[in-house]
């Protein structure tokens, strides 16, 4: 089984609780062999926008941020890396889209848990090959294809 150590520094009454967290990461990573440990962080938009300024050089919060791990050779961990979820972020996007915000939240972490696993959208072919990976993941969880309505990540 999966470890998955969910830290809320930001909590809103609308985030889908850890169960959902874990059931969404655990949908990503279904087809691997070996399991996994990672750690999902929800936070406000101040974290959101340092973390995004120092690691990414953009201004502002952003919904999703994922810190893939290196793991040293030599050293047994199957530590995945980190997942930052601007929780204030997320919920306005979804609003905005006129999505429905459990939809936005299992796509949101899904897409990082990509990310995590060495998926990009860099360029287009890469784009594409990410996105429809997501949408068979959401398909596995009733979720429509959220890139349906022209909007993105």
């Amino acid at each position: 089984m999966n470890i998955i150590e969910i830290q809320r520094i930001c909590v809103t009454d609308s985030q889908p609780n850890d169960e959902q967290l874990e059931r969404w990461v655990n949908t990503a990573l279904a087809d691997l062999k070996e399991e996994f440990e990672l750690v999902i962080r929800v936070v406000d938009e101040n974290e959101s926008a340092q973390l995004n300024e120092t690691y990414r050089h953009k201004q502002g919060a952003t919904n999703i941020l994922s810190f893939p791990f290196d793991v040293p050779d030599g050293v047994d961990l199957n530590l995945l890396g980190d997942l930052v979820i601007c929780a204030p972020t997320l919920e306005r996007e979804a609003m905005q889209q006129n999505k429905p915000l459990q939809n936005h939240w299992a796509h949101i972490v899904i897409h990082g848990t990509l990310h995590l696993l060495g998926y990009d959208h860099v360029d287009d072919v890469d784009a594409l090959e990410m996105e429809n990976q997501e949408i068979a993941l959401l398909q596995t969880l009733s979720i429509p294809n959220p890139y349906e309505d022209g909007s993105d990540l």
